[in-house]
């Protein structure tokens, strides 16, 4: 391949020098941007937060990300695995102008650089993580570990999209990245986009050193070429030989996935599953920054991870190092008087939606399309009195997930995921109009497997959590089904996924996305063979801890009420939504009708159920939250209906949880008039629950009725 042509090679060069200065500004100044004075303690933040040690190298990948993305004319879109690294893709988003596209007020001149720089880490200003704040963000990265998960979720049925991802060799260490380098095993280069791996080797963690940083080349080449990836190494230190490096490394790259995708979609197709480069990159930590500071070594050691020069303000050795550090980057030919960049810098600098920090892709609800949800009569089950057939939940909602499945064929916009567990679940309907996708050899003995398929099953609930939120930020729809016991795996996953949408919720330029649905089942109270270790209802609690205006929970006892919540969590934006339903045989209690005006209720008196009359208020409330607990409680107002005829009964059911909650606390949740109205003032309610006890008495404690409520639900009392 042809070397970097001199002029261009001047310019990436001033490009990436650019950006190391802005990102070193964000986490020191508060004054004196350009530098157009000596620098002074006062010009200094009064608290120094942020980290310096992978901004270098992230600005060095988004340099030449940029360069072929112009001179290619791709779609791309970058996932920061090192998100701590903020200073580094903020100071590109400024420099390209999606930033100043994105908030007017920081300008691309000397006074928006330093609003830039004093935003940061600051009081009332950006995070120092890239968050959605950050224009071209799908992915946060303080959290580490599901970079690769998210990229390979966002190129899903994108043919035309690349998504690089930079991987950090501190991130590489954790399991879901680990597991993630098997995405290529599921990945269809006749359908999806391509998924470029940069690992990003710069030797230490906050205090440590990595692991793959320090395995002999040999080993680490034996290790990705084992996972199925060709690996293009880049190493070095000097700027001029490593420009030339990276851009010969990224060609050759790009030029591979080209081969890969046009053989999948030739007539022909492809016969087997090729290897994916990845680049492995590897520079110094704390690049271009101190080499030494008091006597100690800085740059390429761990000091360099977040703040290398801790005393600038009260030292005045380090306020010279610091203007030592940022003069090294001769701002006077990156920015002009007025503090716009250069021609030079910008050169290199894709236009319109191309630029990274702009990319529709980014902001996938400026993308997403309405999910074509068939009428649900068409699947409903008839119900001519109650309780007097049985279905089996689940198998119903699979039937119609199955049909969104077959229409949106075409657009290829719809996927389900799960950990194995597709045909346990009762789902196996959606193997009459796709298949689970594969890209590894098959036996004979195999079922249901497609290069093409659109159902994803990998034994790692990280994976289908990284899948689906990478799917859903980029604009597409989708649902996890997993066993309820074992959804556990992905808490801090979906934490950190609630706090992005909450966070998103306030950002008037993001596009609302589609919600990340679970359907969860095989749950606590029909285990059969399995038993203690598969009995856990308490990701219910955990996801109600979260942000009320993100999280929605429904519980519905019956087939049509599933299929009801099932349509409404389709068509729903910004949520988290979890559903728990059973897959074994369930009595069907409610009309399709009588479904939708319950499920819209949230909460309501069944009043064939029970035995009160007129208008006084019953003598006791039976409620219940659950498949399992509502037949139960079903047949125990049975039994008071023929053995005390006398006692007027109230059944209560509640599919959507949060209604128990105060109006104040969650946007579902009943007025106390409501809620007194639905079970009474000072009547006894007993209260069967899915899941664990406790839940309901922190939900509905405020209640005036509260004292004579007992719970009824699971107590870690498994078989």
């Amino acid at each position: 391949m042809a070397p970097v042509a001199k002029d261009r090679l001047a310019a990436l060069d001033a490009h990436w020098r650019a950006a190391n200065y802005l990102a070193v500004g964000q986490i020191y100044l508060m004054d004196n941007a350009l530098l157009t004075e000596p620098l002074r303690p006062e010009h200094i933040k009064p608290r120094l937060l942020g980290h310096w040690g992978t901004s270098p190298g992230l600005n060095f990948v988004h340099t030449h990300l940029n360069r072929v993305i112009q001179e290619r004319d791709l779609d791309a879109l970058c996932v920061w695995g090192p998100g701590h690294g903020g200073p580094a893709v903020l100071a590109n988003s400024w420099l390209e102008g999606s930033y100043t596209q994105t908030y007017p007020d920081i300008t691309r001149d000397a006074e928006g650089m330093a609003k830039l720089f004093r935003q940061f880490s600051f009081p009332g200003g950006v995070p120092s993580h890239v968050a959605p704040e950050t224009p071209g963000s799908i992915h946060e990265g303080g959290e580490l570990g599901y970079s690769l998960a998210h990229a390979y979720g966002a190129a899903l049925d994108n043919p035309d999209l690349l998504v690089a991802c930079v991987i950090g060799d501190g991130e590489a260490e954790t399991g879901p990245l680990a597991a993630s380098w098997h995405c290529n095993k599921f990945h269809d280069p006749a359908h999806d986009g391509a998924v470029l791996p940069i690992l990003h080797l710069n030797g230490y963690k906050i205090a440590n050193p990595t692991v793959l940083a320090r395995l002999p080349e040999a080993e680490l080449d034996a290790l990705l070429k084992g996972y199925g990836h060709q690996p293009i190494y880049v190493a070095g230190d000097e700027p001029h030989e490593m420009h030339q490096a990276m851009a010969a490394a990224m060609d050759r790259a790009l030029d591979r996935i080209r081969s890969i995708q046009e053989a999948a979609r030739s007539a022909d197709g492809a016969q087997g599953r090729e290897p994916w480069p990845v680049i492995v990159l590897r520079t110094p930590k704390g690049w271009t920054g101190p080499a030494a500071v008091d006597g100690e070594p800085v740059e390429n050691t761990w000091r360099a991870h977040q703040v290398p020069l801790s005393g600038v303000r009260e030292n005045p050795d380090h306020l010279r190092l610091l203007e030592e550090w940022l003069r090294s980057y001769r701002p006077e030919e990156l920015f002009d008087a007025e503090g716009r960049p250069s021609e030079q810098v910008v050169s290199c600098v894709p236009e319109g939606e191309r630029r990274l920090g702009a990319t529709p892709h980014a902001n996938g609800g400026r993308l997403t399309r309405r999910l074509p949800v068939p009428p649900l009569e068409h699947f409903a089950v008839t119900v001519d009195k109650p309780g007097t057939t049985l279905h089996e939940p689940t198998r119903i909602a699979g039937a119609l997930l199955a049909q969104v499945m077959a229409d949106t064929a075409q657009r290829r916009d719809f996927r389900v995921v799960g950990p194995d567990e597709t045909e346990s679940n009762r789902l196996g309907a959606l193997y009459d109009v796709t298949s689970k996708v594969w890209q590894e050899r098959t036996l004979d003995t195999d079922e249901h497997l497609a290069r093409d398929g659109r159902v994803m099953e990998v034994l790692s609930e990280h994976l289908c959590q990284g899948w689906l939120e990478g799917y859903t930020l980029t604009g597409r729809h989708g649902l996890f089904s997993c066993y309820e016991a074992f959804v556990h795996i992905v808490d801090s996953m979906v934490n950190q996924h609630i706090k992005w949408l909450k966070t998103s919720r306030a950002l008037p330029w993001r596009a609302p996305v589609p919600s990340l649905n679970y359907l969860l089942t095989s749950h606590v109270w029909r285990q059969d063979h399995n038993g203690f270790s598969h009995q856990d209802p308490g990701f219910v609690d955990h996801v109600l801890n979260k942000s009320p205006h993100v999280v929605r929970v429904y519980l519905p006892p019956d087939a049509n009420t599933l299929l009801s919540v099932t349509e409404h969590v389709l068509h729903s934006r910004d949520y988290v939504n979890v559903v728990v339903a059973g897959k074994q045989p369930c009595f069907d209690w409610l009309s399709l009708d009588e479904a939708r005006a319950h499920c819209a209720r949230g909460a309501g008196v069944w009043e064939w159920a029970g035995t009160e009359q007129g208008t006084r208020d019953p003598d006791v409330v039976l409620a219940c939250a659950g498949d399992v607990p509502t037949q139960e409680v079903l047949a125990a107002a049975a039994l008071l209906r023929e053995h005390l005829p006398e006692l007027a009964v109230r059944v209560v059911n509640v599919v959507d949880i949060a209604r128990l909650m105060p109006r104040e606390e969650h946007p579902h949740g009943m007025a106390d008039s409501e809620f007194d109205a639905l079970f009474t003032r000072d009547k006894p309610v007993i209260f069967a629950y899915h899941g664990y006890p406790w839940l309901i008495h922190r939900l509905a404690y405020r209640r005036t009725g509260h004292a004579n409520l007992h719970v009824r639900g699971y107590t870690e009392a498994g078989t």
